[in-house]
């Protein structure tokens, strides 16, 4: 069995997978906000959600695991024997295995939809950190899927322009880039990311 990381508090992961054999994850519109209602559900009581991108066949999410103390109040209001780290990981678990079973049960499918267990990867500087952000922003666009990533509906792009109320650490984000226009200005420039992209193509990601 793969090795995973364990989820730390305090800490940044990029998280993401993708469809079995490469099929689509999200086969139409109310496919997304389904997600996001789980994600909400299951997460959010344990990682701050910093990005994300919802493409037709895979995801990227940027977390940071709450602090220690949180966890620790949520984990005694659901005993269980679970170690910190685990009991995290199983939060984002129950999240993609909902949406798995409500996928196959609404279009009478079977067999697995995501290709593994989520995949995780840590983030241990301020630099890997902010191409990250812009590098899921910009996905949509690489793949394709839209010929200006700004248009991109399922991503968090817009929310972090927006003034509406939002779960996204949208404040903290633009504290990261400087300011909110010095995030919009880094968003449209192209991306040299050997490492993010190294570490993604061994994942059979992009």
């Amino acid at each position: 069995m793969q090795y995973k990381q364990p989820l730390l508090p305090g800490v940044f992961y990029h998280i993401y997978n993708r469809g079995n054999n490469g099929d689509n994850i999200f086969l139409e519109e109310r496919n997304y906000d389904h997600f996001l209602s789980l994600w909400a559900r299951h997460v959010e009581p344990v990682a701050e959600t910093f990005a994300y991108c919802l493409l037709k066949n895979h995801f990227h999410i940027l977390i940071k695991i709450r602090e220690e103390e949180d966890i620790k109040l949520r984990m005694r209001m659901n005993p269980n024997s679970l170690s910190l780290s685990e009991y995290c990981s199983k939060q984002l678990s129950n999240c993609f295995n909902s949406y798995a079973k409500a996928i196959n049960k609404g279009y009478n499918r079977t067999g697995s939809l995501f290709e593994n267990r989520f995949e995780r990867k840590r983030i241990e500087n301020k630099k890997y950190l902010l191409n990250v952000i812009s590098y899921l922003h910009q996905n949509p666009q690489k793949h394709g899927f839209t010929n200006d990533y700004r248009d991109w509906p399922h991503s968090s792009y817009k929310s972090h322009l927006s003034k509406k109320q939002t779960r996204l650490e949208r404040a903290s984000v633009h504290e990261l880039f400087g300011s909110k226009e010095k995030f919009i200005h880094a968003q449209n420039q192209k991306l040299i990311l050997e490492d993010v992209f190294e570490d993604l193509v061994c994942e059979k990601i992009i």
